[in-house]
């Protein structure tokens, strides 16, 4: 059956990017290297002056055996090598020679990474619309900055989780644009919530929904598909875009159970399996083309990589590129020929292969943690939420038990600072879920949306991804003495 094409939402393009032309410059490009043409318009430096020859990385070989976190050793590693010329690369694999990576051209990334995610996004998210298309940036903190920029003018509001990473915010605010939460529960964003705050609303509608939507930073909460489609719904009836902000897609763990002896029975081990417990994403379900997915190898091959992709109906991608053209150019050459060379080599069976390693990896950290914190938080006052997705977890607590609520004014952010103080001593950090807290008013003021959880509930913010797992748990171990301590027990 033939897919539909995008629905025409150009209207929703920013001042910025309906003013942005194409450049000639760029548009002589495609004569470079054509057969019979000299070509004498660009300032192209010849590749003869690079000083780089080749380079070349050990990885580890499809489909793992030892594992994806072990030390890669000569009988089951890869040499990704890539020269200078082309005559030099392997005939049988794709490689993107350095005389053309790492030389000006190819705003959207080279065209041998965009195939293979292509490929991959067509398999994984299997998009309901025939004009889509993708292309590079350097990572998603990048191209959040592009997608304010390309949708929205200063004084312009948009929708954020009420809860949201603050980087996010921040850029956000220092362009002039109103973040405006949108009420959350332990599972992410409330539909019903949402629905209230935008029929209700009064004057011009926020230009989009910016969601975190699996293993949320800071949250940790993760949208069943039943949520998506409420939302995605809400934002057709109204007219506004999402944007998906997902990092953290595919760090989806099993279901958490106390139960250690059933723990290896619920893992996914085929491809099939492990496609199919994936939530849909919300650009699995966009008929109309109104969804952006900002996507990303920080959290699945390296963040020092800074190479991501943003996937989206062709006629808005084409503002992004004309961004691109005269702000970040181009992802780096060597992370494109390096990156390439490596995911050429796995193909997508092994891509696959490392993704399924990676959720068993994050599945124990995660377990490690929730049964630290089952083993060492008070549980009178201790409230936490196993999470399904990503690299962090929260712990929540009523303030309102603290001993000294009332001599603090009965203000939550007073105990809140109080525990992080505290945490400090015993020797944990963990960040204090206020840092992360969504402010924004719109002109005129909206209407009041109630609110989905307890106005004296704090949490705090940790992550099991960044230490070795003794040290998680010695750490957790510190702070719920801390908890105990200030909370007087």
């Amino acid at each position: 059956m033939t897919k539909p094409e995008a629905k025409d939402l150009s209207h929703h393009l920013s001042v910025e990017a309906r003013s942005r032309k194409n450049s000639p410059l760029k548009s002589a490009f495609k004569y470079y290297n054509l057969p019979g043409m000299t070509f004498l318009g660009g300032g192209l430096p010849l590749a003869d002056y690079f000083p780089f020859d080749s380079i070349s990385a050990d990885v580890p070989t499809a489909p793992f055996a030892n594992g994806i976190g072990a030390q890669i050793t000569k009988d089951d590693k890869t040499v990704v090598e890539v020269h200078k010329r082309k005559e030099f690369n392997s005939k049988d694999i794709s490689d993107v020679e350095l005389s053309r990576a790492l030389q000006y051209g190819h705003t959207e990334g080279q065209p041998e990474i965009l195939n293979f995610l292509k490929e991959h996004t067509e398999m994984v998210h299997k998009l309901p619309y025939s004009d889509w298309d993708l292309i590079s940036s350097v990572g998603n903190t990048q191209s959040w900055d592009a997608t304010l920029r390309t949708f929205c003018s200063r004084g312009d509001s948009i929708l954020v989780e009420e809860y949201s990473f603050s980087s996010a915010l921040e850029t956000a605010h220092a362009q002039g644009v109103n973040t405006i939460p949108v009420q959350m529960d332990s599972e992410g964003i409330v539909p019903k919530l949402l629905a209230t705050q935008l029929d209700q609303w009064v004057g011009a509608k926020p230009k989009f929904i910016y969601t975190i939507c699996t293993g949320q930073n800071p949250t940790g909460s993760s949208l069943s598909a039943e949520r998506r489609k409420e939302i995605y719904e809400i934002a057709v009836k109204h007219d506004i875009l999402i944007i998906e902000d997902e990092p953290y897609y595919f760090l989806q763990m099993e279901t958490y159970t106390s139960d250690v002896s059933a723990r290896s029975k619920k893992a996914v081990h085929s491809h099939e399996e492990f496609l199919k417990a994936m939530v849909p994403s919300f650009l699995s379900i966009d008929i109309e083309g109104r969804v952006i997915r900002l996507d990303s190898f920080s959290k699945v091959l390296a963040p020092g990589l800074r190479f991501g992709w943003i996937v989206g109906q062709k006629n808005l991608l084409e503002r992004y590129t004309r961004l691109h053209e005269v702000s970040i150019q181009c992802p780096s050459g060597f992370t494109q020929s390096l990156t390439n060379g490596l995911l050429q080599r796995w193909g997508q069976s092994g891509y696959l292969d490392w993704l399924i390693g990676l959720r068993s990896e994050y599945t124990h950290k995660r377990d490690v943690a929730i049964d630290a914190i089952a083993k060492f938080f008070p549980k009178e006052i201790t409230e936490y939420v196993p999470p399904v997705a990503g690299m962090f977890f929260t712990t929540g607590f009523d303030a309102s038990k603290h001993p000294k609520f009332e001599e603090f004014g009965r203000d939550p952010l007073k105990v809140e600072a109080a525990l992080y103080e505290r945490g400090l001593e015993q020797g944990c950090l963990m960040i204090p879920g206020s840092w992360f807290k969504s402010q924004g008013e719109t002109t005129p003021k909206q209407p009041e949306v109630p609110t989905a959880t307890s106005p004296n509930h704090i949490f705090f913010r940790g992550t099991y991804a960044a230490v070795p797992l003794d040290a998680l748990t010695v750490g957790l171990e510190k702070f719920g003495k801390a908890v105990e301590l200030e909370f007087g027990l």
